[in-house]
């Protein structure tokens, strides 16, 4: 799954197309974000992971996620 977001943004979702699964990323300070895999039914947290630039933003979300 590829993750598009910048340090800046208040708030991300996406659904992973394989799994239909929505992934939630959501910033303490823009500088630490919690992100959260969901079900149907309830959500569980994959992780926190702390980045000031994009692209190592998206890649540690990458590596939560899997």
């Amino acid at each position: 799954m590829k993750f598009d977001v910048s340090a800046e943004n208040n708030y991300a979702a996406f659904i992973d197309k394989q799994t239909v699964r929505p992934v939630f990323v959501d910033p303490f300070d823009n500088k630490e974000f919690d992100v959260r895999i969901a079900t149907m039914t309830e959500h569980e947290p994959a992780g926190i992971t702390q980045a000031a630039l994009a692209g190592e933003l998206n890649e540690k979300f990458g590596r939560l996620y899997l």
